[in-house]
């Protein structure tokens, strides 16, 4: 599967972005999406993730302000990033796996990566 990921930008502390990324190629059913993020000097860390049926998890450091969401008919996933802080700023990655997890490596598909850049 292909994923193509949008909406990222420059932001005031404080505002919002919500990011996009469509899935094309094989099947987006009965998959689990998940975004993360890497910011510069960083590891890859998780952000939020979606099963199929719309269950979610969140990182602790974005639950309450960020929510994740797809539209399977779109073979689309999206994050409405709210309340944002300047350490949100990273790119963002979506990606596809099997399985619920907050782990990188339970990904096997991976979109190019969107800038957010959140200026105090």
């Amino acid at each position: 599967v292909q994923l193509q990921a949008s909406g990222g930008g420059l932001v005031q502390a404080g505002g919002s972005l919500r990011l996009s990324c469509a899935a094309s190629g094989r099947t987006f059913s009965n998959n689990v999406m998940g975004w993360f993020r890497q910011a510069p000097g960083k590891e890859r860390e998780f952000v939020a993730a979606i099963t199929w049926s719309g269950i979610s998890t969140y990182a602790d450091s974005v639950k309450g302000r960020f929510t994740i969401s797809r539209d399977n008919a779109k073979k689309s996933v999206y994050l409405q990033m709210n309340s944002l802080k300047p350490e949100d700023t990273a790119v963002y990655y979506c990606a596809v796996g099997a399985h619920l997890s907050p782990i990188a490596t339970m990904y096997d598909s991976w979109g190019q990566g969107t800038q957010v850049t959140v200026s105090s």
